[in-house]
Parts: C-alpha cells; structure tokens; sequence
C-alpha cells in the first residue's frame, strides 16, 4: 500500500506558487484548500500543500517564500516545475516594476524554458486594484511569446475567482 502511495504522489504535477512579498501566495493556498482565511506569517522557506480540485484531480503545489533575501533560492524550487504561478498584488503599483524584473529573472532559467504560467492579480477586491490589462501591460506579458501564459483577477481573502484559478491550473497542466 505504501509503495503505492508514493508512485501516486510522485505523479502529481510540480506547481509553483511565487510572487513578491505580501502578494498574498500562502492566503489564496490556503483559502483554497481549506476554505477558510488563515492567519499568514511570511513564507521562510516554503509550504508544500495538496489542492483536491475535484475527485480525480489533485495538485501539489509549492508556496515559495517572497522576500527579497529568499529571491536568490528561487532557482533551486525550478527544477521538474510543470507550471508556474506568480501572484501580484494588484493593488500595489509602487512595486510592479519589482515584479515585473523578478517574474523575467525566474521565467529566464532553463529549467522554465516553455513552462506555462498563470500570473494571478489578486487583491481585486480592494478599491485602488489594477485591471488586469493595467498588470499585465506593466508585467511586460505581452513579451513571453516563448510560452503559454494567462492571468486572472483573484481574491484571497473573500476567495473570488480562486477555484477558476485552480480549474485553470489544471487545464494548463493537461495542455503541456
């Protein structure tokens, strides 16, 4: 039973979760997999969690820390990723450049070479958020001609537009 179990795991697909600090990665996996808004501290490290889409579909995805000290380990997470999803806080526009450079720096590895990425805006439901034409323009997305990539507007912390996130997760998995 257990060697069963782990062939089981080692199929499920890579995601990775990243993004800036305070972008809200851990609220919306958590939101998602539990349903409920739980009290975040920043992510030292990582948090690996397993998201049930549906009865036969699950994700293992990793929610790797944001902070400008973690940035530089990003690369050693990349490694067999099967999807990338950078989460922005659409809501502030005084680092989107920061963004913008840290998502081109992670897209630019080999070990992304083709990966889709999901960019999710969340924070929407804030008064000051971007549209996401407005974050995609100041991502530069247009840009990745190289890959398959979609962005959606999210919120973590009422859950809007999270189970179409992770329904398009999946969808970009089937797809590459």
């Amino acid at each position: 039973m257990g060697i069963g179990r782990s062939k089981q795991f080692r199929k499920l697909p890579q995601v990775l979760l990243m993004g800036l600090d305070s972008a809200g990665k851990s609220t919306l996996l958590f939101k998602q997999q539990r349903g409920v808004v739980m009290e975040t501290s920043p992510t030292l490290g990582f948090n690996v969690v397993t998201v049930e889409l549906n009865k036969k579909t699950s994700l293992t995805v990793w929610d790797v820390g944001g902070q400008r000290s973690m940035r530089p380990n990003w690369k050693y997470y990349l490694e067999g990723c099967k999807l990338l999803v950078f989460v922005v806080d659409s809501s502030d526009r005084s680092r989107m450049d920061e963004a913008q450079k840290a998502l081109k720096k992670i897209l630019s590895d080999e070990h992304l070479k083709g990966v889709p990425l999901l960019v999710l805006a969340n924070k929407k439901d804030l008064p000051n958020s971007m549209t996401i034409r407005e974050v995609s323009t100041l991502l530069d997305l247009d840009s990745y001609t190289d890959r398959v990539w979609e962005i959606q507007a999210c919120s973590a912390l009422q859950g809007l537009g999270l189970q179409q996130a992770f329904l398009s997760i999946a969808k970009l998995l089937k797809k590459s």
